[in-house]
């Protein structure tokens, strides 16, 4: 039987993150919304129960969810597609940062660097190992080192979600190696 843990995780990803008013929700400008809100308009979609919402959230590998410190309110952590200021501070990354895809795409990354397309931002990681399970998803995977350091010095804002995924707005191909 599948894991319903997985299939609650999509849906949440999909109204949390690109399309909350598929099940009628608004989120706030910072891409929260009411637990007991969601629960609500779940309902006629999904079994979601507030026990699996929260093994969810805690169990997920990616950490893609947040709740909130009173625990009323749930957000994705990154990744939307609906605009949302997440209020995140910018921050200095580290020297290297990855960013996993498939072979397939490595032409067109050489031409223009990383586009975030329908997202707010371009996820890096901050080690090899995730940005190999990521490129997997697409694909053959193919890890490119970007020159977070260089990049930040040229004037390229990051940030970093609560969960530890770096963002930023575009990877100019020159900031790219293993391409």
């Amino acid at each position: 039987m599948a894991d319903p843990r997985v299939s609650t995780s999509k849906f949440l990803s999909l109204v949390l993150r690109h399309e909350p008013g598929k099940i009628g929700l608004q989120l706030d400008p910072q891409g929260w919304v009411s637990i007991d809100e969601l629960l609500s308009k779940a309902a006629p979609h999904v079994p979601l129960t507030p026990a699996l919402l929260h093994e969810v959230v805690r169990t997920s590998d990616k950490q893609r969810f947040a709740i909130s410190q009173d625990g009323t309110r749930i957000r994705a952590n990154q990744g939307h597609s609906v605009p949302i200021e997440p209020g995140l501070l910018p921050q200095a990354p580290p020297e290297q940062l990855y960013h996993g895809t498939a072979t397939r795409f490595i032409d067109s990354i050489q031409r223009q660097g990383l586009l975030r397309g329908d997202r707010h931002h371009v996820h890096l990681s901050a080690d090899r190992e995730t940005a190999i399970k990521v490129g997997t998803r697409h694909g053959k995977p193919a890890v490119l080192v970007v020159q977070a350091g260089d990049m930040h010095r040229a004037g390229h804002v990051f940030f970093r979600s609560d969960n530890g995924v770096w963002l930023v707005e575009h990877v100019p191909a020159p900031f790219l190696a293993g391409v």
